[in-house]
């Protein structure tokens, strides 16, 4: 299971390469070997050129996608992202959201989408489970049926709304 937090958590003192190997680095993984993928990887992301950059002169939305493929980095087939754009403001939380999407079918990766933002929640997910507050059980659960490639203009589709109405209700 490869996991990201909701901050970032990349090291000031290490380059935007050097963040994103790091969990490679830890496994043991042959750096010649790592750096090719993840130099192969960071257009993809939407990092090329900042390879050698120090995360102080990264955007927020872009420290965001170094912290994300430093968690694909460590090849796991199941990520779990927890809050990953809560700190982002509204446009670019909208565009990492497209991103991710168009990432997810790219690789097919599963993908396990902790928010508080019911919209967003809709927005990504096949299936949304709601959980209750202490202490945590499954209070609600839906499939979402919207048809993929998603786009920010659905949230304005009746389907859309019936999903967010009902994750919001009693």
């Amino acid at each position: 299971l490869g996991y990201m937090p909701q901050r970032d958590l990349l090291l000031p003192w290490r380059s935007v390469l050097d963040n994103v190997l790091l969990a490679r680095d830890i496994r043991g993984v042959p750096r010649r070997e790592s750096r090719k993928e993840a130099l192969g990887m960071l257009e993809r992301f939407g990092l090329s050129g900042f390879e050698q950059d120090h995360p102080s002169a990264l955007s927020g939305g872009m420290r965001q996608r170094a912290a994300l493929l430093r968690t694909w980095l460590t090849g796991c087939d199941t990520l779990l992202l927890d809050e990953p754009f809560g700190a982002l403001d509204a446009l670019t939380r909208k565009e990492l959201q497209d991103w991710l999407l168009s990432v997810w079918q790219e690789f097919g990766r599963t993908v396990m989408f902790i928010t508080h933002d019911v919209e967003e929640a809709v927005y990504l997910a096949d299936r949304v489970i709601v959980l209750s507050s202490r202490p945590g059980s499954v209070k609600r659960e839906l499939t979402v049926e919207l048809p993929r490639p998603r786009r920010q203009g659905m949230v304005a589709d009746p389907l859309f709304g019936s999903y967010v109405r009902g994750l919001l209700g009693d």
